[in-house]
């Protein structure tokens, strides 16, 4: 299984070489659960500089109201409430499995700055082994290093087309949260997925995505996050708060 490393100043610039990466270089394999090929490999991406500008990549599926909405899912726990609230809700979320263990993190880096211990566990044994939609991400670790927070992620899995941006996007923003709680300036970010992969589904999709990283200058694949997308997430908030309003009556939340 080949080890892929990818770097870039911005989520952006490591995301379109990620891309590029797991097109050429990732190795058709089968996924049976899926009933369908997919290129995969490990993939650790590294992004030097995660909050700096253009922040938001346009080769996404979907765009403003589904980043907002799955910000306000990480951070916030917008639809923690679908945890076992019935039939076909979750057995989970990132924020459930997480938030509780924040005030950790907070407390350990203020004893020890250069702590090694500052770690949340996402997976659950319990859970994971008998669901059949285990979380992919496994585990997020902070390092107070040069008075900077820097963040290491770890799936056991991640689809990069359809899911790595907006997971990216969101843990980046946790990770402000808490350099803001701290103190401190924003570090660099590692994205590290044993398996990185792309479904055959999307084997078209990913091409499509090569052929504009290739042809298109980066002002045309991105957006600044603070001059212009930051507005246009704000605009979707009514809708997406609409949307929860009407899952929690259907569940009577």
């Amino acid at each position: 299984m080949k080890e892929i490393f990818v770097t870039g100043k911005t989520l952006p610039e490591a995301y379109h070489k990620a891309l590029k990466e797991l097109y050429e270089n990732g190795e058709i394999v089968d996924c049976p659960d899926y009933n369908q090929l997919q290129k995969e490999c490990s993939m650790t991406i590294f992004i030097e500089e995660p909050i700096a500008e253009p922040r938001v990549s346009r080769l996404i599926i979907g765009g403003a109201h589904e980043i907002m909405q799955y910000e306000f899912e990480i951070l916030d726990g917008i639809l923690d409430f679908m945890i076992n609230a019935g039939e076909n809700t979750w057995e989970y979320t990132y924020h459930d499995r997480y938030a509780y263990q924040v005030p950790f993190i907070i407390s350990e880096l203020k004893r020890n700055p250069y702590s090694r211990r500052a770690i949340m566990n996402i997976r659950d044994f319990e859970i994971d082994s008998a669901n059949n939609d285990p979380a992919c991400m496994q585990s997020i670790q902070y390092f107070i290093r040069d008075s900077k927070l820097h963040c290491k992620i770890l799936f056991r899995s991640n689809d990069l087309p359809e899911a790595f941006f907006y997971n990216a996007f969101a843990l980046i923003r946790l990770q402000e949260k808490i350099a803001a709680e701290l103190g401190v300036e924003v570090g660099t970010y590692t994205h590290r997925s044993n398996s990185m992969h792309c479904y055959e589904k999307d084997f078209d999709l990913i091409a499509g995505y090569i052929k504009g990283i290739n042809e298109r200058a980066v002002e045309n694949l991105t957006y600044n996050y603070e001059e212009d997308f930051k507005e246009m997430m704000e605009e979707e908030i009514p809708s997406i708060m609409k949307m929860v309003d009407e899952q929690k009556a259907k569940y009577n939340k």
